[in-house]
This record gives C-alpha cells, sequence and structure tokens, in this order.
C-alpha cells in the first residue's frame, strides 16, 4: 500500500520509463497548464464544459445518481490566476439544498496508445481539503473515456473503456484506481464497479499537490495498464485479466479527458452516504497542469 507524504509534479524523462519493462521514449503531445487571469475560463479550444445532469440522448443524473447539475459558471469552475483550474461544488438552499459543480472534458478525443507504444495521462491535484461530515457526498475526479462514447453520449459505456485515474470520496485520505470495460451488468470488469485498485491511503493529497497518472503499455506482452501516484505504480491490470475482444474495444482506441466535482451518487453512498445539511460547499478541486504523452 501507498502512503504519499511528498509532492511529485514532474513528468516522464525522455528515454525512461516510470515502470518496469523495455524504456519508453516520451513525448509530449499535449498540456493544460490553466494559465490565464483569475475568474476566467479555460482555453476553449482545449477544454469542453458539459452541462446539465447527463448527456443530451444518455442516462441522467450521468448514469451515476450524483445530484447535482453541472455548469458553464466560473463560479463552478474558472482558473484562479496563478496557473491552476478550481472545481468548486456550490449548495443552493437549507438543508441537503441543490447543487451545482462543473465538469470539464478534453476537446480532444485522440490520445491513445499507438501499436507497440505507449500512452500515458497525467494530471498535478491537490484534492477538496474538507473531512468529516462535511466532506458527506464529495465526488472528485480524474479519468477519461474512450472516444466512441462522444457521439453516442456514453450509451455505449462501458465497452468503450474507461479508466478512472483518481477517485476520492466523502475527503477520505485515500485515492481509487479503476478500469471498466464490457457490459453493463456482471461480465469479465464485474461492472458496474468495475476492476480496481481499492481503497489506497493517499496522506497529504488534501493539502498538496500530486501527480496521478495511467500509462496504457502495448509494447509489452500482455499489454497493460499501469496507475500511478508521484511516479510510483500503485495498481496494473494485465489484457490477459478480461477476453481479447473485450480488451481491444476498451482500449485500443482514442480517449478524451474529464475533470470533474460530483456530489452524492453511487460511489459515496458505498463509503458513507451522500451530502447532508454538515457538507459544506465551496471547497474546489485544483488542477496545476494536465498532460498526455506518448512513447515506443
Amino acid at each position: 500500500m501507498l502512503v504519499l507524504t511528498a509532492c511529485d509534479t514532474t513528468s516522464p524523462k525522455p528515454g525512461s520509463s516510470a515502470s518496469a519493462g523495455p524504456a519508453v521514449k516520451w513525448s509530449l503531445v499535449w498540456s493544460d497548464d490553466f494559465d490565464g487571469a483569475a475568474g476566467t475560463r479555460p482555453a476553449a479550444k482545449d477544454s469542453i464544459y458539459r452541462t446539465g445532469i447527463g448527456y443530451p440522448g444518455g442516462a441522467t443524473q450521468w448514469g451515476t445518481g450524483e445530484l447535482e447539475r453541472m455548469t458553464d459558471s466560473t463560479e463552478n469552475a474558472s482558473l484562479d490566476g496563478g496557473g491552476r483550474l478550481k472545481i468548486t461544488p456550490l449548495r443552493k438552499g437549507s438543508g441537503v439544498g441543490v447543487w451545482t459543480a462543473a465538469r470539464l472534458e478534453t476537446q480532444r478525443t485522440d490520445f491513445a496508445a499507438p501499436a507497440g507504444g505507449a500512452v500515458r495521462i497525467e494530471a498535478s491535484l491537490k484534492l477538496p481539503d474538507v473531512s468529516g461530515p462535511a466532506a458527506a457526498g464529495y465526488w472528485p475526479a480524474f479519468w477519461a473515456l474512450g472516444a466512441p462514447a462522444r457521439p453516442a453520449a456514453g450509451t455505449n459505456w462501458p465497452k468503450i473503456g474507461e479508466w478512472d485515474i483518481m477517485e476520492n470520496t466523502n475527503g477520505h485520505d485515500s485515492v481509487w484506481h479503476t478500469f471498466h470495460c464490457g457490459v453493463a451488468v456482471g461480465g469479465p470488469c464485474t461492472e458496474p464497479s468495475g476492476v480496481g485498485s481499492g481503497e489506497l491511503p493517499c496522506a497529504g493529497c488534501k493539502t498538496a499537490f500530486h501527480t496521478f497518472a495511467i500509462e496504457y503499455h502495448r509494447e509489452v506482452a500482455p499489454e497493460e495498464l499501469r496507475w500511478f501516484v508521484d511516479g510510483k505504480n500503485t495498481f496494473s491490470i494485465r489484457a490477459t485479466q478480461v477476453d481479447p475482444a473485450t480488451w481491444a474495444a476498451a482500449n485500443q482506441h482514442g480517449f478524451f479527458v474529464i475533470l470533474n466535482v460530483a456530489i452524492g451518487g453511487a460511489f459515496p453512498k458505498a463509503f458513507g452516504g451522500g451530502p447532508t445539511p454538515a457538507t459544506k460547499p465551496g471547497v474546489p478541486l485544483l488542477i496545476d497542469r494536465v498532460a498526455v504523452f506518448t512513447g515506443m
């Protein structure tokens, strides 16, 4: 199990790989450092705001039972003027109230591991600094969906693949990594829960920036998905853990990246419950940088 004590926001060094096996020479293909004036939106050429309670034509409550309405308001997501993006959940009304938050996706959907190569998606994040009853229902996440999900409003999930690079809930000092594939109930990825790492300790992840990453390696046999926190390989899945057709359908295509903070839903419910009147609004997920590399 991993216990984090230091912040590491470095990118993989050219000519090296952060994991075991043949060296991978990484090349940056896209990044966003969130530079800009405080209170403004991230560059439209890089990010899409997704609004409402689901994709038009897709499942309601984003398919997870979450309670918030996603908006494009700068109250819910904006640059902080110091090179960071803030995603901030807010409550309107008394009691549990009505929640708003933000979900940003990359414009690009072509982040893919080339045949015989690899792809790495990483972000430097500081999780919402809230805990105990005040954190009930918080669900910040950094993840990627297979490109075919976008034109189909996600109705082809989980066949098209989902990589949950970092999930956190209810203010736990921990994170989860998960791979989704196959069919919506049961199947090789035991959906809807997916194949996951379980809860991994993440001390300091609410008080300092840490780097979370996934790598998809096609240059090894069998192919592998590898998750990292601050450069340490914290979870891995090999292609042999599912059937070849399911693996290919879930991984061998482009992906787009998603950053969001949900409130309530199935994941918080599984680890203590959703929001209550004691839940504190206005505590942001901070993103310092997102980057994508490919390698051979």
